[in-house]
Order: structure tokens, then C-alpha cells, then sequence
């Protein structure tokens, strides 16, 4: 099994492309996905992981959720990261 994946959640990609790309990932073996939204994207990860949940059910778990804000080109963003479990 291997351990974590990270998704950066941005605005090029649907909700959709998003959902199919975490199922692929758990279906390669990855036990936990970090999905990462930040700025206008955060409410776009919340939706992912709504969505996702809809479609695995109990086959998906909520570990962490972590909010908090970086710096990038000298602006404050906020963000938020949501770590999943694949559960079997």
C-alpha cells in the first residue's frame, strides 16, 4: 500500500474530473488522499469530498480536516485540507 497523495484542488478541473481522479488513486493503492483547496477553490474541495462521500459511501472516511493560510507573492490565502481514507 502506498502512503499519501496529495490533490490540489484549482479551478481548471470540474468536480467530476476531481472524483474520478481520487477513485483512481485509491484504486492504485494509496491509503489516504489530501485534498488541498485554497482562496476561492476551498468551498470547490468541500464539494469534492460531498460528492465523493455520495458516490463511496462508507467506502471513504473524513480523517482530518486542517484549515489555515500561506503565503504566496507576498498575499495571505487561505486554505483547506481535507485528508480521506480509503476503508475496505
Amino acid at each position: 500500500m502506498k502512503n499519501i497523495s496529495e490533490i490540489l484542488v484549482t479551478r481548471n478541473k470540474s468536480i467530476d474530473d476531481y472524483i474520478l481522479e481520487a477513485i483512481a488513486m485509491f484504486n492504485q493503492g494509496y491509503d489516504t488522499i489530501s485534498l488541498k483547496g485554497m482562496g476561492k477553490e476551498i468551498s470547490k474541495a468541500v464539494d469534492i469530498y460531498n460528492k465523493l462521500k455520495d458516490r463511496l459511501g462508507d467506502g471513504v472516511v473524513l480523517d482530518s480536516v486542517e484549515t489555515g493560510s500561506e503565503t504566496k507573492d507576498k498575499k495571505r490565502i487561505s486554505y483547506i485540507l481535507l485528508k480521506l481514507r480509503r476503508v475496505y
